[in-house]
Parts: structure tokens; C-alpha cells; sequence
């Protein structure tokens, strides 16, 4: 594991990416807002996208310096395990044991399970035995024991059983402008005022859906597979 960009500082929440520009696509929003709230938030990419059709891992790398600028996040890391490989083995899971001690963070967000690509559920999955082994103090892993409070889930390329909703309308130039960052993806695309990359216009679509659930104009979607204590005067 290496830094790309900050310093690992505790993270409040951190964002599991198998590849470079997915925490933007799923959960870009969320951290903008958090950051301008002040809260300390970042993301890991599980893998360089070495295996990806467009782009090359350095200038992938640049385009996530650049992105987590325009988030404002406090750190960003990649991990480096193989792209299209991710999955729950003892290596895997101490790698990124490893890193959930170095950054500390309150709220995990990894993939959802429910997703076509083989690397999205694969996290999923090497997530939960991470978070697991993290926590132990017995365990083979460097660093202090540390238990992740919350382990929510962000959608992929499939629908998902929401229950957390974040109001991201405020955000939404911020999350564009970091998807855009990674122009290497876009075959074709031109980034204008006036044109953007489909996957901005499919996943806007999405974010409006679930704000018009939300009563809000956009709102990113998130799943936690544990009952939420809420404080019922703030409902």
C-alpha cells in the first residue's frame, strides 16, 4: 500500500474503489459533502485498473490526485492487489487489514455485492474479512487492533435495497467535476458545458431517483446491512 495524495490522518469515512473512479461514481458526492463539513474522508483503490480498456495505471494515478483535490479528501491510498483478482484470501484480507489500522477510519464503504463485475463483489466480500481481521488483536497485522463502526455498501452497476439516504444536491458540480477528472475512461467523450460522459448522465439519473424517494432533488444511496440506532428527535 502507498500514498497518493494527504497524509492518513483517522479518517471519518473511508471509500473502497476495485478501481480507480468508482468511490467518485458511487459515493463522490458524499464525500464532498463531508469534507466541507470538515470531516476527514478519503478513499483506497484496491487495484491500479491495470486491466482496464482505456487508460494507462500512471496517468490513472495522476487523475485520482486530481480528484481527490477536487473532493477535498484528507488522504488517498492505493493497495495495488490485481486487477480483475480481487478476492477473500488470507493475503488480500491482511493487505487491507493493514491499511484499515494505518487510516483508522469510523464508517467503511466498500461495493455492493450485487454487481456484475467479478472485482465489485470480490471487495465486497475481501472487505468484510478485512474489517473482521482488523479488529482482532491476535491477528498477523501491523498496527494497533481498530474496529470499524458502520460497514455500509454503495451502488455499482445494479439496483440495491437502500436504507440510508445522503442529500448531495449542493454537491453535485463538486461530484461531476471529480467523475470528469478521470478522462482517460471516456472514449470519445467531450467534456464541455454542454456535453458529458454518459456515465455522468446515467448515474445523475440514479441520484435523482432516490432523491425524489428522499424528497430531496439528489440524494446518493447507500445500504447498511445492520439495524440503525437513530435519535428519534432528530427524525
Amino acid at each position: 500500500m502507498y500514498t497518493t495524495y494527504g497524509k492518513p490522518v483517522p479518517l471519518a469515512w473511508l471509500v473502497l474503489a476495485p478501481h480507480p473512479d468508482d468511490a467518485e461514481i458511487g459515493a463522490g458526492g458524499t464525500l464532498a459533502r463531508l469534507s466541507r463539513q470538515g470531516q476527514a474522508v478519503g478513499i483506497l483503490e484496491l487495484t491500479r485498473g491495470e486491466g482496464g480498456t482505456q487508460g494507462e495505471p500512471d496517468i490513472r494515478e495522476a487523475e485520482c490526485v486530481a480528484a481527490a483535490r477536487i473532493l477535498g479528501l484528507a488522504w488517498r491510498g492505493q493497495l495495488g492487489l490485481p486487477d480483475g483478482g480481487l478476492m477473500e484470501t488470507p493475503e488480500q484480507s491482511r493487505a487491507l487489514a493493514i491499511a484499515l489500522r494505518y487510516v483508522r477510519p469510523r464508517v467503511l464503504v466498500a461495493p455492493h455485492h450485487k454487481d456484475r463485475h467479478p472485482d465489485h463483489f470480490g471487495a465486497y466480500h475481501l472487505a468484510k474479512r478485512a474489517v473482521h481481521l482488523a479488529a482482532l488483536r491476535r491477528a498477523d497485522v501491523p498496527g494497533a487492533p481498530h474496529r470499524v463502526s458502520r460497514l455500509l455498501l454503495y451502488q455499482g452497476n445494479s439496483d440495491i435495497e437502500a436504507n440510508i439516504l445522503i442529500d448531495v444536491e449542493q454537491e453535485m458540480p463538486t461530484w461531476q467535476a471529480a467523475i470528469e477528472a478521470h478522462v482517460s475512461q471516456f472514449t470519445g467523450a467531450v467534456i464541455s458545458e454542454t456535453v458529458t460522459p454518459e456515465i455522468v448522465e446515467r448515474r445523475r439519473a440514479r441520484l435523482m431517483y432516490w432523491g425524489t424517494l428522499g424528497k430531496k432533488r439528489y440524494c446518493e444511496a447507500f445500504e447498511s446491512e445492520e439495524l440503525l440506532v437513530l435519535d428519534p428527535a432528530g427524525l
